[in-house]
């Protein structure tokens, strides 16, 4: 049975291959820098990854938005990095990425804490829903291309990880071998201390909106490893160790490396 799924992974893997221009491959890569740090073979089980989440989900333009094979790539590869020692069955349950051209304005009734219900009128760059779809700012993706710890995929993708247990408390399913005591503790006095820093009116390294909530600072705080993780080891090297588990990477020990550029075993890119 193993065979033939490889067999069959392998036929559509040759199909998605051949729908992209190789010179789409050479022009997203080389956007995208947190990507340069990447082995050869993780770069090619990335871009397999990248190819089979394209099929599986779709990209649908709003308002308008013209979408390119670029901007399809750009966003499939940030989205599975973060699963890349993880798989695809982490992403399953939902089937569609939304992209605007700008930031978008969702109207939604909330309910406080004393009951009152309004209406939110609050423009932003990203947005996932438990069983919906990735809602993206394509300007705001475009702004997230720096390696300066913003990137506003993979802060919803790792949404999508939260929500895997239906709540998004930040805390994902944890692997067998992770202690569910350690992870909370380990994140409940980071989180605390970066809250504390804010309030004091304190320059931290992390964006403030980390402090919104748990699940915002689990979301925030991995945009840190993978685009800065050297500035998180730093400020929060327990956070950092929890995070390498829990992702199966370990983003600092890959910048730490040298190494040739692995850009030429992309699909359809001359060797």
């Amino acid at each position: 049975m193993r065979g033939l799924i490889n067999w069959w992974q392998g036929r559509v893997l040759a199909h998605e291959r051949a729908r992209i221009a190789p010179h789409n491959w050479e022009q997203v890569w080389e956007a995208l820098p947190l990507l340069a740090d990447l082995t050869e073979a993780e770069s090619r089980r990335l871009a397999d990854l990248a190819l089979l989440f394209l099929r599986e989900k779709r990209i649908d333009p709003a308002q308008g938005l013209e979408l390119t094979d670029p901007m399809r790539l750009a966003i499939a590869l940030q989205a599975c990095l973060p699963i890349l020692e993880l798989g695809l069955d982490w992403f399953t349950g939902w089937y569609a990425v939304i992209l605007y051209p700008e930031e978008f304005v969702p109207e939604r009734e909330v309910v406080g804490d004393d009951g009152v219900v309004w209406i939110e009128h609050e423009a932003k760059s990203g947005e996932a829903w438990e069983q919906g779809p990735v809602i993206l700012s394509w300007a705001d993706v475009a702004a997230s291309c720096e390696r300066d710890g913003y990137n506003v995929v993979i802060h919803e993708f790792v949404h999508k990880l939260d929500l895997r247990d239906g709540a998004a408390n930040g805390c994902p399913p944890l692997h067998p071998e992770m202690s569910p005591r350690q992870w909370t503790d380990t994140f409940a006095a980071a989180y605390q201390d970066l809250c504390d820093r804010v309030d004091a009116g304190d320059a931290t390294p992390f964006d403030s909106y980390a402090t919104e909530s748990p699940a915002e600072f689990f979301a925030v705080i991995s945009e840190s490893f993978f685009e800065v993780p050297k500035r998180l080891h730093a400020e929060y090297p327990g956070v950092y160790e929890q995070l390498r588990a829990f992702y199966r990477q370990d983003p600092l020990a890959r910048m730490r490396a040298t190494r040739p550029s692995a850009r030429m075993s992309l699909p359809g890119w001359s060797r």
